[in-house]
């Protein structure tokens, strides 16, 4: 196999990984499906597999028309996005799940809808598939032109549905495993990583957009 390939596919996988985040999403999943079966458990934890799979693909593929429907170039899009995952990056290095991803009125919402949806909003979206992965994906495509390397992209946000999948229904496992403070050093590593990915974006938008 191409030694190439590889190397970009963990580079996306690693990136999408940190920037979900799965792992710091568990004591949000058991929180809201916390006396519930463990048939009903393995139920949410594949609607939220689906949703982020379904999300992040269509916006990988309707990327490239926002971007012409708005006037917006990719090099602005890398810095806007760097800007913002960035941030997300500052949140998850002080060990809390990233108010990015989730506001305040999320959190008292999934309080007071159904277990069908609890999957959808707010552990799918935009718990998990949140602003930064969306961003990441549709930047993926739009920096990968060939059929492949955009094939690559899709494959990756299939594995991350999958590993957000068995992620969620090891919960129990992670938490008695990792406990709480475990997640939060875990958070804090993955932040590390997207921060010095964010950076990556921006000095790449910025060398692009003025031919340095």
């Amino acid at each position: 196999m191409n030694v190439g390939i590889v190397k970009s596919f963990l580079y996306m996988y690693a990136g999408l990984f940190a920037i979900t985040n799965s792992i710091g999403a568990v004591p949000v999943f058991l929180s809201v499906t916390h006396g519930i079966s463990l048939r009903e458990r393995i139920e949410v934890a594949r609607k939220v597999g689906t949703t982020v799979v379904v999300t992040l693909t269509v916006f990988a593929l309707i990327g490239q028309w926002i971007f012409s429907f708005f006037g917006s170039s990719v090099d602005a899009f890398s810095i806007a996005g760097g800007i913002l995952l960035f941030k997300m990056a500052l949140e998850m290095l002080s060990g809390e799940i990233s108010k990015v991803k989730m506001g305040d009125v999320e959190e008292e919402e999934a309080e007071m809808i159904t277990l069908e949806d609890i999957a959808i909003i707010p552990l799918g979206i935009p718990l998990i598939s949140g602003p930064g992965a969306i961003t990441t994906v549709m930047l993926y495509m739009a920096k990968n032109q060939a059929v492949l390397e955009r094939a690559l992209v899709l494959v990756t946000i299939f594995l991350i549905g999958l590993t957000t999948y068995f992620v969620l229904l090891s919960a129990d496992r992670i938490e008695k495993t990792l406990g709480n403070v475990g997640i939060k050093v875990l958070t804090r590593m993955m932040g590390l990583i997207l921060a010095s990915m964010a950076i990556q974006m921006i000095i790449n938008g910025i060398k692009s957009a003025f031919g340095i």
